[in-house]
């Protein structure tokens, strides 16, 4: 465990880093920031209180422990009615399968199944039919100038990938979408009220859409997977109520999951494709690299930039002394640069010896990983097979976030 320190700490200067992953620039580019933060050590404390981690070493190691927790129901219970916490739309996603701890955690998972080889495969026809359609209708947009690549291409891919399998109404896809976008900011890592207030009101018209849902699959089942887990339910509950509950808050974790990261996914990897020339010849070459670069991406620049967890027992971490109940931050984006695990980190390469924890690790693995990459490496195969090259037309914006990033436009032409 080691002994304990009193890192040096300005609390000034440290609020100022975080002030300026705020602003638009930092939203942009946060990794000289991270690097400023790395300087302070792998475990610091936050300005807010608890720690923050930057060592890749450190955050796989807590990912991969059982000693270290999600922020379940009852920690957030115990933060008090007026922290972010206890907002309605934190208070929700309690009880889905991200904030779950072991044994509520393990039963949650058993009842949701895996993406096994036949639904990838089931999936995947759908994830090349509608890559084609949409390349299509890009290809078609560039012929009359630029398009937004974030708009038409990586926001729709998710909503319709996951849309058809749940078996949701094509024009819901939409508002779905939107809600979406809205609803993560109750996950960000230090969430404005207004922001709270966009998700509160999202997360309230998501449970009437999918609590509706499962009321209309109990009584018409069909061959999907809202009906197998209203099966699955039943057998695990007697109260009827409660088993449709578990239900809603699976559907709503399978689509906020589904749909967020892997939009930004799409848009950051088309993104550094469009920026280096070199690397589109190269993956026109070598399709077999498609594999090698989306994971790259999700290194280089990763959707999700921070993971918390709280520490079920006093610790240390480093040095730096960790109560039990605290929270730390994750920092990942800052992890997946951190040069003792990889040279040159600044340096997009996908031919180097892969090594992230974009999906995060341990029982909390993502349960999407296989249906994020898949999106992934079918688009990038299409996009060098189908399109010369494309060209960046303006600097992408970025959303006001810090945990999730995402782009708000990617505008391109043909090269």
């Amino acid at each position: 465990m080691g002994v304990a320190t009193t890192p040096t700490y300005d609390r000034r200067s440290a609020v100022s880093l975080f002030s300026r992953l705020r602003t638009p620039r930092g939203q942009a580019d946060p990794y000289p920031i991270y690097a400023e933060l790395r300087e302070r050590g792998g475990v610091s404390p936050a300005p807010w209180g608890g720690s923050i981690v930057t060592s890749f070493d450190v955050c796989d190691q807590i990912l991969r422990s059982r000693d270290w927790l999600e922020p379940d129901k009852e920690w957030r219970a115990r933060q008090g009615p007026g922290t972010r916490w206890n907002a309605p739309s934190s208070r929700e996603m309690s009880s889905t399968l991200p904030a779950l701890n072991p044994p509520d955690h393990t039963r949650v998972r058993r009842a949701a199944g895996t993406f096994d080889r036949n639904t990838v495969q089931q999936i995947g026809r759908t994830v090349s039919r509608v890559t084609t359609e949409l390349l299509d209708s890009l290809a078609e947009r560039l012929r009359d100038g630029e398009a937004n690549f974030s708009a038409l291409v990586s926001d729709e891919l998710p909503i319709a990938t996951i849309g058809d399998w749940l078996g949701l109404p094509s024009e819901d896809w939409p508002r779905l979408r939107q809600l979406t976008h809205d609803q993560v900011f109750t996950q960000e890592l230090l969430p404005s009220a207004s922001q709270l207030a966009l998700s509160d009101a999202a997360t309230a018209e998501l449970r009437s859409y999918f609590m509706d849902l499962v009321h209309r699959r109990r009584a018409n089942p069909g061959e999907d997977p809202v009906s197998r887990w209203i099966q699955t339910w039943d057998t695990l509950e007697q109260d009827r109520d409660k088993a449709d509950e578990a239900v809603y808050f699976l559907a709503l974790f399978v689509m906020l999951a589904a749909l967020e990261t892997t939009s930004t996914l799409l848009s950051i990897m088309t993104l550094l494709l469009v920026e280096r020339p070199a690397q589109w010849e190269l993956l026109t070459a070598h399709p077999e690299l498609v594999p090698a670069f989306v994971e790259e991406t999700l290194r280089y620049d990763p959707p999700t930039h921070v993971i918390s967890r709280v520490a079920s027992q006093d610790c240390l971490l480093e040095g730096v002394e960790v109560r039990r109940d605290e929270m730390v931050h994750l920092l990942v984006g800052a992890a997946h640069r951190d040069p003792a695990r990889h040279s040159d980190p600044d340096e997009f390469n996908p031919l180097r010896q892969p090594g992230h924890i974009a999906f995060s690790g341990g029982i909390h693995y993502c349960l999407g990983a296989p249906l994020a990459r898949l999106e992934a490496q079918t688009l990038l195969h299409q996009l060098i097979l189908r399109l010369p090259r494309l060209t960046l037309v303006r600097r992408p914006t970025w959303a006001p976030r810090v945990a999730f990033r995402r782009l708000l436009n990617l505008d391109v032409a043909l090269a």
